[in-house]
């Protein structure tokens, strides 16, 4: 049996009140150390402490539990359910939550509100434009109002414009004081709008950057 080393010696913290981008080619390890941050992977040495909590130390309906009540996800390809209306993929979250429909959904209203959808809260994701799409997604992350907010490769999908749009309205809207907010990325176009940026190669942060301050 073949062992294979994805990361080896990761050290990388992420700040309240702070983008923090992960630069890095594919291949680099980006999306395993995304996966363990999130308690979706169990690392094989070493710590994760996320908001207070040893992930490791964890057992499988723990870390769900954990992961649901505390972080936010924006996936890459949306993740959006085709048959669900913008305002019911926001809410999916809760529904998983146990919450009632109707105030799940009254909830996700006012969040897209925020991202000012309000007037597509009833449209199919196929009637929705990719810079929609993405502010759908990103209400889906706000709704359980998590204290970190994890976006995998948020603009790869989007124009440049768009893409700048999205990121603005990141930092408008979803970065708080309280709240951090990763971003795993390979697209330069849009590291202005990063606090602080680590960059991995081969499952090693090879340097960080801190462009606090530069906002």
């Amino acid at each position: 049996q073949t062992r294979l080393r994805v990361l080896r010696g990761i050290d990388l913290q992420a700040y309240y009140g702070e983008m923090t981008f992960l630069l890095g080619p594919s291949g680099s390890g980006k999306t395993t150390l995304l996966s363990i941050i999130a308690g979706i992977l169990k690392a094989d040495g070493g710590s994760i402490h996320v908001l207070g909590q040893e992930l490791n130390r964890l057992k499988d309906l723990e870390s769900a539990r954990f992961r649901l009540a505390n972080l936010g996800f924006v996936f890459q390809q949306f993740n959006l359910i085709p048959a669900l209306t913008a305002a019911e993929n926001a809410a999916v979250p809760l529904f998983a939550a146990g919450w009632k429909r109707r105030a799940a959904v009254a909830k996700a209203r006012t969040i897209l509100a925020d991202l000012n959808m309000a007037d597509r809260a009833d449209a199919l994701p196929n009637k929705l434009s990719g810079g929609e799409q993405q502010r759908v997604a990103f209400a889906r992350a706000l709704i359980q109002d998590p204290k970190l907010i994890i976006c995998d490769e948020p603009t790869s999908a989007l124009d440049g414009a768009t893409g700048h749009h999205i990121m603005e309205l990141l930092r408008k809207i979803v970065l708080r004081p309280d709240r951090a907010v990763l971003v795993v990325t390979h697209d330069y176009r849009i590291l202005e709008f990063a606090d602080r940026i680590a960059e991995i190669n081969d499952g090693v942060i090879q340097k960080i950057e801190s462009r606090k301050g530069v906002h």
